[in-house]
């Protein structure tokens, strides 16, 4: 339709970055020149308009039609272009405009329809037609400036929620206030909501933080006994090694953190599951077949002419290698000793003859055990060598580790540092067959320190779990648990010391213990964590300093103390935390 003698005003639009922070950009509307979109109008034509008009009318039905004479100066009241939201065109003098029409109608079923369409200048949605949209009260025939609609940034209502720090979940219930409904606010506590879940219940059960005074250490030894009876699948191979774990721990917090050999050796021996029989073997003695032959019972002996009779006692063959000594013939008394398991007798005859002859008999004893023999481990381990064991256990084939780390942690030999590597190497072979546990038991018998996430040349870092997996894997609660258990242990026997690497998965178990609605124990954490930060330099760790101090600023109003405080006094932090925050600001000027 012509648009002629129709005064329309230019169109005011925003700044040009109007709506860039905007979250939701598919909505937002792009800006056209008011003067050029209505030449684009007048070239629009008659067809399209009317196909237009007639889209609406089938839509809407109440709007279908209308008063006689009106259809045809009636002007298309909303366009749909892409990109664009809906604006409304101006109006004949006396008509009302096409969004009087719907809310008069009753087709829009809330205000929120309207408002997407009608927007002040202060950007605020008012759920009622504005008036300056009423040209009868006007009385005049000009027409309010259209503005742009910027659309809802939530197109329904909904309920909002937050984590509040003092466990809670905040709720903001879906009501509305401009229409007289009241705004609800409803709090929820974390702790009762996740109550019965598997993950409170493993954070509640555990009597930490382990370093408070009122914590008597029976709690620590009987929940540890609780795990084992548990959380240990004894029929299993990793069952059984996390179950070593749990007993070490509770050795060490028996005994207040110092063990010796001996007693890590019986606690080996008593978790072995069953003694293996190693079958033993004929001594290598380096003797052929036929000269096995002729010194067989029954022979004849070239020599004495006599048929020696069939030994079957001690006692005869004892005689035997003692009349081979009548006739001055040692060797053959050293291979009847050994045919006839008389070690003793071969091995002090041939240290009292050359040292060639001495390691020829030892090495026939040793030929004569199992390949994974504890023995052998021990005489090898003794020789100086690192023991077959260390390279081979783990496998099926091979037996139980336990036997072999038990006969070294034993009987140590002289080089420290052989039976350091000895260990090592065991617990590296265990760890390339996936046996963690095992393995850091191994690195915990030859004080290897822990270290950190990220340096996987480290063995260890969180006692019973590989750092080589996922973070989220490996920073399980229960390895969390576990290593805290093993500072405290450290704790007994050197009160002032810490595992300054675990400091920060203390700070992770506190957000957990804080995500799950028990902020108190959390805060206890976080000043723990500042107390081990404090004793060094923390701008060495500035990180984990400000993350410890901004967990903490949360959290300070859970402190039970503040119970007991005065009013007047109840804005004061703790004292731990003034200090790390300063230490904080410090270093940052620094």
């Amino acid at each position: 339709f012509s648009r002629q003698g129709y005064e329309e005003p230019p169109w005011q639009h925003p700044a040009a970055g109007y709506g860039d922070g905007y979250p939701y950009q598919s909505h937002q509307w792009q800006p056209v020149a008011w003067q050029d979109d209505r030449d684009l109008r007048q070239r629009e034509s008659y067809g399209k308009s009317q196909r237009d008009q007639h889209y609406y009318r089938g839509y809407h039905p109440n709007l279908a039609t209308g008063p006689p004479g009106q259809e045809s100066t009636a002007a298309v009241s909303l366009i749909f272009e892409p990109g664009l939201c809906l604006l409304p065109s101006p109006q004949p003098s006396g008509q009302p405009s096409l969004l009087l029409q719907y809310h008069e109608s009753g087709l829009s079923s809330s205000s929120h329809e309207l408002s997407q369409y009608i927007r002040d200048g202060a950007d605020h949605y008012d759920p009622v037609l504005p008036g300056s949209w009423n040209v009868g009260q006007t009385g005049g025939t000009s027409m309010s400036t259209p503005t742009p609609a910027v659309p809802l940034k939530f197109p329904q209502l909904h309920t909002a929620l937050c984590f509040g720090a003092g466990g809670h979940l905040v709720l903001a219930c879906p009501q509305r206030p401009a229409e007289g409904l009241p705004p609800r606010v409803e709090l929820h506590s974390l702790e009762a909501i996740l109550h019965g879940t598997e993950e409170l219940e493993e954070l509640q059960a555990f009597p930490g933080p382990l370093a408070r005074e009122d914590l008597h250490k029976m709690d620590v030894m009987t929940f540890c006994q609780q795990k084992i009876t548990t959380g240990c699948d004894l029929s299993t191979q990793r069952g059984r090694d996390s179950s070593l774990l749990w007993k070490l721990l509770v050795l060490l917090c028996r005994q207040n953190g110092s063990m010796v050999g001996s007693d890590t050796a019986e606690l080996l021996m008593q978790d072995c599951r069953r003694q293996d029989k190693y079958k033993g073997q004929d001594p290598a003695v380096g003797l052929t077949d036929d000269e096995w032959a002729s010194r067989q019972p029954g022979t004849l002996d070239l020599i004495t002419g006599e048929v020696p009779p069939v030994v079957e006692t001690q006692a005869q063959i004892v005689e035997k290698f003692t009349k081979l000594l009548y006739y001055g013939r040692k060797k053959e008394a050293l291979v009847w000793a050994m045919r006839n398991q008389l070690w003793g007798h071969a091995l002090f005859l041939s240290s009292k003859m050359d040292p060639r002859t001495y390691s020829w008999v030892l090495t026939g004893f040793t030929s004569t055990l199992a390949t994974n023999d504890p023995l052998q481990t021990l005489f090898q381990l003794m020789s100086g060598r690192i023991p077959q064991a260390a390279l081979c256990c783990g496998d099926a084939t091979w037996g139980d580790w336990r036997p072999h780390l038990a006969v070294m942690l034993s009987n140590k030999v002289g080089d420290t540092e052989l039976n350091q590597r000895a260990i090592v190497t065991m617990g590296d072979t265990l760890a390339s067959k996936g046996a963690v546990e095992a393995a850091h038991f191994c690195y915990l018998m030859a004080d290897i320190p822990f270290g950190y996430f990220g340096a996987k040349a480290d063995r260890m870092a969180l006692l019973g779990s590989s750092h080589r997996q996922a973070f989220s894997q490996f920073a399980r609660t229960e390895a969390i648990q576990r290593m805290e258990i093993f500072e405290y242990c450290q704790q007994l026997r050197q009160p002032e010391s810490f595992l300054l690497p675990f400091q920060v998965y203390k700070l992770l178990y506190a957000s957990r213990l804080a995500d799950h609605g028990l902020p108190a124990q959390a805060l206890q954490y976080c000043e723990h964590v500042c107390t081990a930060l404090l004793r060094r330099d923390p701008a060495a760790h500035p990180v984990l300093a400000r993350q410890v101090v901004r967990l903490a600023e949360r959290l300070k109003l859970s402190d039970p103390l503040l119970l007991e405080m005065p009013e007047q006094d109840q804005a004061l932090e703790p004292d731990w935390l003034e200090q790390l925050r300063a230490c904080c600001r410090e270093w940052e000027v620094r």
